[in-house]
């Protein structure tokens, strides 16, 4: 009886752990909750970088593209409960807040918006992560500066994954920008996307 009982355990355990290992093997599935950047404003959206990524992954990931151009940190707040419900994802990654920044919202508002975000993502067990903005230089260097630095400071306080803005090089390159000053173009789409699959390889 001893044995039986002993052999039983062992067998249970080698299941468990056999799920485990299949879990842990699983592909992740990454929703991207973004704005005109990541919805493919002004292009072919097949051509976009979230939809690039998706195809350089070749299945091995989910990648959910939940972006709606325009859409600022209240927009995205309201539309994450929905999206998180619905498709599970163990990642998130965060790529709003340009548009509080054009819009001239309170800096306070938007920290505080994406707080929320970061605090919904972990309540449904998905890894939050933050996506770096910027403004153009127009809009006055200490409000730029200090909306830059709400990413960081977020990032560094909630201990997030952040994916750098590291773009300004587009700007001053010649096809890369569209005619508003804004919005990337068609030829920037594959460095976008590479540049983030650089940072969020790891955590995928």
């Amino acid at each position: 009886m001893k044995f039986i009982t002993a052999g039983r355990y062992y067998f249970y355990a080698l299941l468990l752990s056999l799920m485990l290992m299949a879990q842990g093997s699983a592909a992740s599935t990454l929703l991207i909750l973004g704005d005109s950047l990541s919805a493919g404003y002004g292009i072919d959206a097949d051509k976009g970088w979230v939809n690039l990524l998706r195809s350089d992954l070749d299945g091995q990931h989910r990648v959910i593209n939940a972006s709606i151009s325009g859409d600022t940190t209240g927009n995205g707040l309201a539309r994450l409960p929905v999206l998180l419900e619905k498709f599970k994802p163990t990642h998130v990654l965060l790529e709003l807040g340009g548009n509080d920044g054009l819009q001239g919202h309170p800096l306070s508002r938007m920290r505080s918006n994406l707080q929320r975000m970061i605090a919904l993502c972990r309540e449904y067990n998905a890894q939050p992560i933050l996506f770096g903005m910027r403004l153009p230089p127009n809009y006055g260097k200490r409000y730029a500066d200090t909306f830059a630095a709400v990413f960081e400071d977020l990032a560094d306080k909630e201990n997030l994954p952040l994916v750098p803005f590291q773009f300004e090089q587009l700007v001053v390159t010649e096809g890369m920008i569209q005619q508003d000053g804004i919005h990337p173009t068609e030829p920037a789409q594959p460095i976008i996307a590479d540049a983030v699959w650089a940072e969020i390889k790891g955590l995928l």
